[in-house]
């Protein structure tokens, strides 16, 4: 797939029992899996893995890298 090409893989998380497993969002290819003690274990670092970031972005953001959507924001909450 192109966008996977031109952006890498989008790896989405998902737990089956002990076995964590991963594989792209967009094209499908499969990533990997790993085994863990517990379901639980498991299922609990899938979650952690298969967070998006994108409503934090620009809060978190590299101090010079992003300057321009950090003083948008900040700009945008005046009154």
């Amino acid at each position: 797939m192109l966008a996977c090409r031109l952006f890498g893989h989008r790896f989405r998380f998902r737990a089956d029992g002990v076995t964590m497993t991963w594989a792209c969002g967009r094209c499908g290819e499969p990533g990997g899996s790993k085994a863990y003690a517990t379901a639980e274990e498991a299922q609990r670092y899938a979650a952690a893995f298969d967070r998006e970031d994108r409503a934090d972005l620009g809060k978190r953001a590299p101090l010079i890298g992003l300057l321009p959507l950090r003083l948008w924001r900040a700009f945008k909450r005046l009154p």
